[in-house]
């Protein structure tokens, strides 16, 4: 058996062979050993120590035995961060394969955490240290007289021969507390052993403990979320030119020039360029856009020579500049000289570095098109990487980065926060979590006393961020991309606040909710979802209600435009209003925007000054309302709700299918509806038993649900009217009788709303709505229908659709067209 198993495999490699020649084989070996290159035995996956040495590596018998070590051998071990450090290898039998055990110094100084993978070399060249500086950090040395080198340092290398790097934090224990030092200095340079005959220097200033928390705060890959393939695409232009530039030189292209970051502010444009540096350990030369301008002439191009000739000395390096919009506009559009000769000044540095001066520029902006298209060509910025608003997965992963060092209650549910934060990007994110954090603070407030000095242990292990503190931060911050626009927030009306209507929210459910919530039903029928709806109808049916509702039933940004607001007196604002609320729209993705009153800003055009638009203000408003309902990209949930009680007066093309998909009528309430509309007015009212909400909505034939809304207002006023008066009169009652006023034994005179408060209401309401208008909008909802085949359209039976195909050509047929051709 065994030996017939190969054979047939045997024979398959060779006909591949065969068919394709060596190449093959070639492909296959360079595969293979690819996979074999990714399971390296040196790299081991890091856990705690049980030996708290700071110069030790513990592995298990059969990992040394792979990687050839013997115990006492001094290894060099890689972590994250470009940081390495050298320890002496033991041997620890309980450990498993494929693991090293480190502590927390070690940890540290490698930039690790559990579960992280690091590298194992043998280090056989290491040499004995002739000198050595150290320096403790300050906070742990206070209140400590005498020598710390006594004390601490001979005792911790006496006969260790401890292997030591420059950079390294050690802890030393003695003379009951504890000390870190930092290895400042290590001649010869990097590493070495401290023998018998080796210098310590231990003298000059404690080192800030600042200081170092600075260089532990670096940024590094795993501190970025949400942005994994566009980080992906960085590291290939960047890391690739700078760590192995001879992989360019071997395929014969030159390495890429630059990167251009841009999209939303707080998307991490700036944190990207700070993880790239700090991974790869190059030179990292920072110029904010606009700092290097100077009023001298020829200055700020001088600045600029400087920054490329400081990192091209220092190479590997990465140039930043941070707000380049600032330092390189369009030159056609400048007034200015000097822009124009910063401009020209950095297209010359970045064509003129040398072909591998292994120096890569990275530039971030939001505004990209106003950059200089020159700098925008292959060759100087070569790649443009969007990084926009995060999707909800994204959102996760910011999330459990901002909350990793928070203490978080059992009942946070990251995953329900991502899902509600639309349109959130990284930076809003921070502000929610910070925002959580400071509000259970507010909470524990009671029970911290400002003036100590100190706060109680307990206090401090009490404090815990709950779900609750992330729904309030979830209340009082919204997206940075809609700080500007008025109304943001998600409204709190729901369904069951409205009454009646039941038709028009099951349609607008299904246009709006199911794109948001069920997006990949309409990714399986491979039809994009509709782009908006137009309610039209009588004054106070609820046509704003239900925007508002839909908005908060499927958690979406809700923008709600005035028309009249948008219209501008000066050339050309109003359809840049128009844009500026679109593309924040865009970025707040999914969102609702709701234009009401949408008459007022999209009239048929084409009245001329008849109007009273001598300049054509309104058919441009109304222009670039159809191209940005047309531009708007499917892959962005924004949809648009449209209202008017003017539905005739509307610019045809805007309710075609495309743009405003539905047409929804929202007639006046039936009898049942005006019922439900009384109920959920009077939800949290309390009305006597005896009161026929039914009755009213019967006698009620003709009124819209804001009349009834006044209607239910108008029996609440008398009622109040009534209770503050018999108040007043009790009062007065016990004065004049010399008794003291007690609340306690004050009844309520009027406990709810009686059948005598609704009939008094019902003398003062009247109808908002002739019939006369009531029948011109059933008209135009009637000409709406009759407009398409209606309910008469129905498929041929199977039978008759021979006879029709042989009883002539339909419509869809191309027989004849041929013919035009011929």
């Amino acid at each position: 058996m065994s030996d017939s198993k190969p054979d047939p495999h045997h024979k398959k490699k060779a006909n591949l062979t065969d068919a394709s020649g060596a190449e093959v084989k070639d492909e296959n070996d360079v595969s293979t050993a690819i996979l074999k290159k990714k399971k390296k035995p040196n790299q081991l996956m890091v856990t705690d120590a049980t030996n708290d040495d700071n110069s030790i590596i513990a592995l298990s018998e059969a990992t040394m035995e792979t990687l050839q070590l013997f115990r006492g051998d001094t290894v060099l071990v890689r972590g994250k961060k470009r940081r390495d450090t050298v320890l002496i290898v033991l041997a620890d039998e309980d450990l498993d394969d494929g693991s090293a055990r480190i502590n927390r110094v070690v940890r540290h100084n490698l930039r690790v955490k559990h579960g992280d993978m690091i590298t194992i070399q043998p280090c056989p060249d290491i040499k004995y240290a002739k000198r050595i500086a150290v320096l403790p950090i300050a906070d742990t040395v206070e209140g400590i007289t005498g020598s710390l080198f006594d004390v601490f340092l001979a005792p911790y290398f006496r006969e260790a021969y401890r292997p030591v790097r420059q950079g390294d934090l050690f802890i030393v224990r003695g003379g009951m507390r504890q000390v870190e030092f930092k290895v400042v200095e290590v001649d010869p340079p990097e590493y070495g052993i401290v023998a018998q005959d080796t210098i310590i220097h231990c003298e000059g200033e404690p080192i800030q403990r600042e200081d170092e928390e600075n260089n532990l705060n670096e940024v590094g890959y795993d501190d970025i979320g949400g942005c994994r393939k566009q980080m992906a695409q960085i590291r290939e232009m960047v890391e690739l030119p700078l760590r192995h530039p001879q992989l360019f030189k071997s395929i014969g292209i030159k390495p890429p020039r630059g990167v251009l970051l841009y999209g939303p502010p707080g998307t991490g444009k700036t944190l990207m360029a700070r993880a790239v540096a700090n991974e790869t350990g190059a030179f990292f030369f920072l110029i904010n856009g606009p700092e290097i301008m100077s009023k001298m002439a020829g200055e700020s191009e001088s600045n600029l020579r400087k920054a490329f000739e400081e990192a091209e000395k220092n190479s590997p390096a990465i140039i930043f500049i941070d707000e380049i919009d600032s330092i390189a506009p369009k030159r056609d559009k400048t007034n200015g000289e000097v822009e124009r000769r910063v401009v020209s000044q950095l297209l010359t540095l970045m064509d003129g570095m040398k072909a591998r001066a292994n120096v890569v520029v990275m530039a971030a902006t939001n505004r990209p098109n106003s950059i200089d298209p020159a700098l925008r060509r292959f060759g100087r910025f070569d790649r443009e990487v969007d990084i926009g608003v995060p999707d909800p997965t994204g959102r996760l992963e910011i999330l459990q980065i901002h909350t990793k060092n928070m203490k978080l209650a059992d009942d946070v549910d990251l995953e329900q926060i991502a899902s509600e934060t639309h349109g959130y990007v990284g930076s809003d994110v921070a502000a929610l979590c910070s925002e959580a954090a400071m509000q259970q603070i507010r909470e524990k407030m009671d029970l911290i006393d400002l003036d100590e000095d100190t706060i109680d242990a307990e206090v401090l292990d009490s404090l815990g961020v709950t779900m609750e503190n992330f729904r309030y931060a979830l209340g009082v911050s919204n997206p940075s991309a809609l700080r500007e626009v008025a109304v943001v927030e998600v409204p709190n009306v729901r369904w069951e606040d409205i009454g009646g209507l039941h038709t028009v929210k099951q349609e607008l459910m299904e246009s709006v909710q199911y794109p948001v919530d069920h997006p990949e039903k309409f990714l399986k029928f491979g039809m994009s979802p509709s782009r908006g709806v137009l309610f039209y109808g009588p004054p106070g049916t609820g046509k704003t209600m239900l925007a508002k509702a839909v908005a908060n039933e499927c958690a979406a940004n809700f923008i709600s435009v005035k028309g009249p607001e948008l219209l501008s007196m000066w050339f050309g604002e109003s359809e840049s209003n128009i844009r500026d609320i679109f593309d924040k729209a865009r970025a707040a993705a999914p969102c609702i925007v709701f234009l009401d009153e949408l008459d007022s800003i999209a009239k048929a055009r084409g009245g001329g000054s008849a109007g009273g638009d001598a300049g054509g203000a309104s058919d441009r408003v109304v222009n670039q309302l159809l191209t940005e309902m047309d531009g708007m990209t499917s892959k962005k949930n924004v949809f648009v709700i449209g209202a008017t009680n003017r539905p005739e007066q509307l610019d045809p093309a805007l309710c075609r299918p495309g743009r405003l998909d539905s047409l929804i009528y929202v007639p006046l309430p039936d009898e049942e509806g005006r019922r439900s509309i009384l109920e959920a007015q009077l939800r949290k009212t309390p009305v006597a038993a005896d009161v026929d909400l039914g009755y009213i909505a019967s006698k009620t034939h003709g009124f819209s649900g804001a009349d009834l809304g006044f209607i239910a207002q108008r029996a609440v006023k008398l009622a109040i009217k009534e209770s503050i008066t018999a108040d007043i009169k009790r009062t007065k009652d016990l004065e004049e009788a010399g008794m003291e006023l007690d609340d306690d034994d004050a009844e309520d005179v009027v406990p709810e709303l009686t059948r005598r408060h609704f009939e008094e209401a019902m003398q003062m309401a009247r109808r908002s709505v002739s019939d006369v208008e009531i029948r011109r909008y059933e008209a135009f909802s009637q000409q709406m229908k009759n407009a398409g085949p209606g309910a008469f359209f129905k498929f041929p039976q199977a039978g008759a659709e021979a006879d029709a195909s042989a009883s002539g050509n339909a419509f869809g047929d191309a027989g004849n067209d041929d013919d035009l051709y011929e």
